[in-house]
């Protein structure tokens, strides 16, 4: 039997072999350890050498920005918004009308020459014009005194404009109902409900009446539906000279900028937003579901706008009570109450029919971030020619897209998209604003990073602005960079802040308004998408609004003779859509969100205590959900000044983008306004009392007014079922600042 060889002791040869093998081993995996050290190292190195490349494109990035920004404040052209309001303003243009469509088509002939690719969205919509009208002064017998004229003359000497009054539409409320009546008259002030509460003591009852009431303190709809409510059968609305003629003394238009005793303001009385027949959707398409006009909230009674020459002989056929002092306007007589014995007939028919309106929207596409927009908004129609409404606005939007057009020709892009869109029919309740937001709701929530509004851009001097409070230091800080054009030195900032009262550290700070009225077209953007936005305009008010003698003479006499501020109105707007759209954090700052909150809670738990609200009905949620929502925005502060200084790392930044962009959403609920649904942001609303007036918390405050003084356990528990809903949007936004889920 032979011997196995392996299990023979081992051969010096063998173990030589052995041993050589070993050691080629150990030299290739030292070999493949150097070779995955040099890899990594390469790897880091490749990685690092990326970073700091990518670091110093985007500080290049950076500078170019801020280059592209400085050169588009030194692009301002007063002769270019000259130009545009011009032909603006040559015909009267009101929604619907031939001569609006005309406008429309200029708007979008100027944005395609500056290369925005422009295009239509049309939309057919209920809108309301006049057919006759008749006002009938009355004797106490029926028998007919004087046939009030309602007409405005044309006071001449210089350029208002094509057609002069033959062109304009007759003056009347759009949205009135057609109606025959005859009542007597009760002098009602501004038509506010405490006018009505001070008229229950003089014993005044307006029930089968015609109320006279002046414009000048709150929303011609709440005028009518106040009447309405009441049981009055007409509303008759004037201009007091008081309120738009400085009491007769300063002279009228043409000869100084006050209204004439003939004019008259025009508009809607209409209290909802968008087509009244397609409330929550969009009315794209002829064929589009619509409700029937009974169930569409228009107004009840009919109403007519009127001139102060036609109210002062109803105002002097009253008798009755002295009115209160407050009530006197600037008429030399005696202003009295009534009941009568003055009478009115009122005659009137409406054409409330559906029409096509055209919105027109042009886009510079982002290059990085194209899915990100930012969009700059201004109406187009207008009750006549609109040069103060909305036209200095157009004038100013289109101004901003020829410097945006020279921008990109000089090879410039944005990083994020730029859209600009001049809408239609707002003055009948922003109609195609809101039609157009209806239209594109998930993908405005998805990618609306702000909206910039402009309506009257410009009436007068002084600077304003009201905003959503994360937007506040960014208007802040652009309007320190555009110089004043009302005293042609130091910055639009200087001018305002010097207006603003002074603050506790001694020093005086702008005065930004909040955005919850219905007065332009933010509000879609606001209450249906939940998107940031912004107002702004020059001058607080102008005496020819809605009237005819709103021309571009008037703007060339008194508005803006040189057309600096809308330069630089221009100027505000652009620059705050190029820091929106190319920086790399967005600049939201929801430190003065919460600070702004905080405030607003205190002033819940006041008017909890001066309702004598009882004990079990309490701010305590709200108090928790604000602390949260202070550290909710200090997280996300922090957070952003991180990634300011880690300017490559692209994903990080747009997570936290995207956090300061959803915050806003997170404001709205489904529920959302007590009687005013239509409203779903809990933060910012219209006051219940007028429609322009921006309320914080409207629907908390609403339920304490409705429970102060009353001992009903239900009304109670509404008060505190509002300030749980508060207190849940406040959690929901906190969240979405953290980034964080539970």
């Amino acid at each position: 039997m032979e011997e196995d060889p392996s299990s023979s002791t081992t051969s010096p040869l063998c173990r030589i072999r052995q041993a050589r093998h070993k050691q080629i081993l150990r030299h290739c995996l030292l070999n493949a350890l150097f070779i995955l050290l040099g890899a990594i190292l390469i790897a880091l190195s490749a990685t690092l050498i990326d970073r700091s490349l990518s670091a110093w494109s985007r500080r290049r990035e950076s500078i170019s920005s801020q280059r592209f920004h400085a050169a588009f404040l030194d692009l301002a052209c007063n002769t270019t918004v000259d130009r545009h309001l011009r032909e603006l303003t040559r015909h009267p243009h009101v929604a619907g009308l031939p001569r609006d469509f005309a406008t429309a088509e200029y708007v979008f002939s100027a944005l395609q020459s500056y290369g925005l690719a422009p295009h239509f969205a049309d939309y057919s919509v209920l809108l309301s014009y006049p057919v006759e009208r008749n006002l009938s002064l009355l004797h106490p017998d029926g028998s007919l005194k004087l046939e009030l004229s309602l007409r405005e003359e044309d006071p001449g000497g210089g350029d208002g404009g094509g057609g002069g009054p033959a062109a304009v539409i007759s003056s009347y409320h759009a949205y009135s109902p057609s109606g025959d009546v005859q009542g007597e008259v009760v002098y009602v002030n501004y038509g506010r409900s405490e006018d009505y509460q001070e008229l229950e003591l003089l014993g005044v009852d307006v029930r089968g009446a015609i109320v006279l009431a002046r414009y000048g303190q709150i929303f011609r709809g709440d005028i009518v539906e106040n009447a309405a409510s009441r049981g009055a059968v007409a509303a008759i609305i004037f201009s007091d000279p008081g309120d738009y003629a400085a009491n007769q003394t300063q002279g009228y238009f043409p000869d100084s900028s006050w209204l004439t005793p003939t004019g008259v303001q025009r508009g809607t009385v209409f209290q909802g937003n968008g087509d009244p027949l397609t409330p929550g959707w969009p009315s794209s398409t002829a064929n589009a579901e619509r409700i029937p006009e009974s169930r569409a909230g228009l107004p009840t009674i009919p109403s007519l706008p009127i001139s102060a020459r036609d109210a002062r002989p109803i105002l002097e056929s009253l008798g009755g009570k002295v009115a209160p002092r407050g009530w006197r306007g600037g008429f030399a007589m005696e202003y009295r109450t009534g009941r009568g014995p003055a009478k009115l007939r009122f005659h009137y028919v409406a054409n409330q029919t559906l029409a096509s309106i055209r919105n027109v929207l042009g886009a510079i596409k982002g290059y990085e971030e194209p899915d990100r927009f930012i969009l700059l908004g201004n109406h187009r129609d207008a009750w006549t020619f609109g040069a103060v409404d909305p036209n200095s606005g157009t004038a100013a939007l289109l101004e901003i897209a020829s410097r945006l057009g020279r921008l990109v020709r000089a090879g410039w892009k944005p990083r994020r998209t730029i859209v600009l869109a001049s809408w239609d029919a707002e003055e009948f309740g922003s109609v195609g604003s809101t039609e157009w937001v209806e239209e594109n709701l998930d993908l405005l929530g998805a990618r609306a990073v702000a909206y910039l509004n402009v309506d009257c851009a410009v009436s007068g001097p002084g600077f304003f602005a009201g905003a959503t409070p994360q937007l506040d230091d960014l208007l802040v800080d652009v309007t320190k960079e555009v110089g004043d054009p009302d005293t042609g030195r130091g910055s639009v900032y200087d001018s305002w802040a010097s207006r603003s009262p002074i603050g506790g550290g001694g020093k005086s700070s702008p005065t930004v308004d909040r955005l919850g009225g219905t007065d332009s077209d933010f509000v879609a953007f606001l209450q249906r998408a939940g998107v940031p936005a912004v107002d702004m305009y020059f001058g607080k008010s102008y005496p020819v609004y809605h009237s005819l003698y709103d021309n571009y003479d008037w703007m060339k006499r008194y508005g803006d003779p040189l057309f600096h501020r809308h330069v630089a109105v221009s100027s505000i707007w652009g620059l705050m859509a190029l820091r929106l759209a190319d920086c790399l954090v967005l600049p939201f700052n929801y430190g003065s969100y919460a600070t702004q909150a905080q405030v607003y809670g205190n002033a819940v738990e006041d008017a909890l205590r001066a309702a004598k609200a009882p004990h079990n009905v309490t701010a305590s949620p709200l108090r928790t959900s604000l602390a949260s929502f202070v550290e909710g925005a200090k997280q996300a502060g922090h957070d952003s000044k991180k990634l300011e200084r880690e300017i490559s790392l692209l994903l990080p930044r747009r997570t936290l983008n995207d956090r300061l962009m959803l915050a806003e959403r997170a404001f709205l609920e489904e529920g959302g306004i007590p009687g005013r649904t239509w409203h779903k942001h809990l933060i910012y609303g219209p006051s219940k009392n007028n429609g322009y007036q921006s309320e914080a918390f409207p629907a908390v405050l609403d339920a304490i007014v409705e429970a102060s003084g009353s001992t009903n356990p239900d009304k109670w528990d509404a008060v505190q079922h509002q300030i749980w809903r508060v207190s849940r949007v406040l959690e929901r936004a906190t969240l979405v600042l953290r980034g964080e889920l539970t």
